[in-house]
């Protein structure tokens, strides 16, 4: 049979999600939408999907019965004879054969057509390319509903935030209602941490819930998770202070639970942070291995990504430390860590302990809390003996030295695609925050780089983004069939401003769309951690209204201001490209061995 202890943990996980109902940034409301149309379309009950009680009650009486998931394995698997199996068997000379049956059709279907048939497929060609050229008229634009800006609120949305002291531990408690359940984010800082231990950080985070403790394996640890809490997530915060320079680098482990379990949850978070388990060789390869092929499955699908973090590791601090710890150069080290591993396994067990020893302080505990008045008072006082179970010392800094950034990269892999980014930092150009950038970037990539890099570059995406707070301003595309020519085009965004003479009314749809992202949907554990996230990095109340001021208020002479901006880190810009071998080689022999070639797989 099943260990009870799985099953307990499995109906607990699923019933906590099912009251929850946590949707992250997706408004629950159309989520709900969504459930109901699975029925309804189909002539069923619309409100059967969301009245989860009475079916979860069924299950609940069908387990205590005994046997149940065991009869379903027994009904649909073991007992089923309907069964296919599929092997699949890589093929390394299948692009090729591709490519030449296509250009096999292609040839047929050209010397098929006749004089006229030709001359009709170019007239076609050339009459789209005028379409996709041509903007659209005042006119079709007129015909498109959107807001005003008198219908725009002009204060920010501010989350209730108390800074509060609990047995010498600094305490940031929000006071929202959560439905009983306590949102609970503690975090530690990594500024002590030698430079040679960071690659490992991302390893020990997802460890401390993966490998167990020196108690429980890591089965019967997820199973006690699962029963009394509704998630434990260790994570990393790798954030610039806003325009200030500095470097906000955390451990951070985010749980739930309900208020009555939130004794047992502590208890779990104490056993994670002090006796996690890594000298288990077997259970840690598995983890290695797991995490280096997420990651180079993720290189094609996320490939703008991957650009985005190689830039903007080379813009600030912070965008360095993402690169260590979850970017190529985390890839790379992973793959000498699994042959480290094999010859050096207590060196490799000794970096985790060291990594635990220098980090887990309570001089550098800060703890977020999201719950209502009433259930707070219920769970403070648990938190000052809970504190107690860190050890305490002075908080070690030490100085972290990034190499040199290449200043223009090309990344190989098997694709038949390129991601194109190209970036700099605008601080280090003098430039100052304002607002008004995020309308522009805003304006751009639903115009200017949406025509010239999806509509007529062929390619799937382009972007143009900001970080506000570090000043990084990075273009990237998406599975981009060209190289160059999509680099020219963001060279060219300069003379697109400076030409630009922008309607009010368009003016007018960016400010909205902006505002719409500054204002995204949150239900109450998201506010609490981008309200403890704002603390950290210096983002005040004063400051994001000012922000918003500026975006409510730009105007086009900010576009043309930007330009100047802009020339700069054209002419200083950092260019990173994965893509294929033959497509960065002829973007090489184009441009004269601009990229310094280097392969990722």
């Amino acid at each position: 049979g099943i260990d009870p202890e799985m099953i307990a943990a499995s109906m607990n996980t699923v019933e906590f999600r099912l009251r929850e109902n946590n949707t992250g940034a997706f408004p629950r409301g159309i989520l709900l939408m969504l459930s109901a149309l699975t029925t309804w379309l189909y002539d069923g009950d619309p409100f059967a999907p969301l009245a989860y009680e009475e079916p979860l009650g069924a299950v609940k009486q069908a387990v205590a019965e005994g046997a149940y998931f065991e009869g379903l394995l027994k009904k649909y698997f073991l007992e089923n004879t309907h069964r296919s199996t599929v092997i699949l068997e890589p093929d390394p000379d299948l692009n090729r054969r591709q490519n030449e049956e296509e250009s096999g059709r292609l040839k047929a279907a050209q010397d098929g057509l006749g004089e006229e048939d030709f001359a009709a497929v170019t007239a076609h060609a050339r009459e789209l390319k005028v379409i996709q050229e041509t903007p659209d008229s005042p006119e079709a634009l007129a015909t498109l509903p959107f807001l005003k800006l008198e219908d725009l609120d002009r204060e920010n949305k501010v989350i209730p935030l108390e800074v509060l002291e609990e047995n010498g531990v600094e305490v940031l408690y929000h006071d929202l209602f959560t439905n009983g359940i306590v949102y609970f984010d503690l975090s530690f800082d990594l500024a002590g941490l030698p430079q040679e231990l960071l690659p490992y950080l991302s390893l020990f985070a997802s460890g401390m819930v993966r490998m167990g403790t020196e108690t429980e394996d890591y089965v019967q640890l997820s199973q006690r998770i699962g029963k009394e809490t509704g998630g434990v997530s260790p994570s990393l915060m790798l954030a610039n202070k806003f325009h200030a320079g500095g470097t906000v680098a955390r451990l951070v482990v985010r749980a739930k639970s309900t208020v009555d379990k939130f004794g047992s949850t502590l208890d779990i978070l104490k056993d994670i942070l002090l006796t996690t388990n890594f000298d288990q060789p077997a259970r840690f390869k598995q983890i290695l291995t797991e995490h280096k092929a997420r990651m180079e499955s993720g290189l094609i699908p996320s490939g703008h990504a991957v650009v985005n973090r190689r830039l903007k590791a080379a813009h600030s601090m912070a965008g360095w430390l993402d690169e260590q710890t979850h970017g190529l150069e985390n890839l790379f080290f992973t793959r000498k860590l699994l042959e480290e591993m094999e010859t050096d396994w207590v060196g490799v067990v000794a970096k985790f302990r060291q990594i635990r020893d220098v980090i887990i302080n309570r001089s550098t505990l800060v703890l977020n809390v999201t719950l209502d008045a009433e259930n707070w008072q219920k769970v403070r006082p648990q938190l000052a003996a809970w504190t107690n179970v860190f050890p305490e010392k002075e908080a070690a800094q030490t100085a972290w030295h990034p190499a040199a950034a290449d200043p223009a990269e090309g990344l190989t892999i098997p694709a038949q695609v390129n991601y194109v980014g190209k970036g700099a930092n605008l601080y280090h150009l003098d430039y100052q925050p304002d607002g008004s950038i995020s309308v522009i970037c805003k304006y751009l990539g639903t115009t200017y780089i949406w025509e010239k890099i999806r509509v007529q570059g062929g390619a799937y995406g382009g972007y143009i983004l900001f970080d506000l707070f570090g000043g990084s301003l990075n273009f990237l595309s998406y599975r981009d069939p060209n190289l160059n020519g999509t680099l020219d085009n963001y060279d060219r965004t300069v003379d697109f401003l400076n030409n630009l003479q922008i309607s009010e009314d368009e003016l007018v749809k960016s400010i909205i769309g902006t505002i719409g992202d500054m204002d995204a949907y949150q239900l109450p554990d998201a506010k609490g951690y981008a309200s403890m996230t704002r603390y950290l990095t210096g983002y005040s109340e004063a400051t994001r209204q000012q922000i918003r001021e500026q975006v409510l208020s730009t105007e086009a002479a900010d576009f043309r201001s930007l330009a100047s901006v802009l020339a700069s880190a054209r002419d200083q810009g950092v260019v990173v490209v994965l893509g294929g071998v033959d497509s960065i080689a002829e973007a090489n022999e184009e441009r004269g061995g601009f990229l310094t070639v280097k392969p990722v797989m």
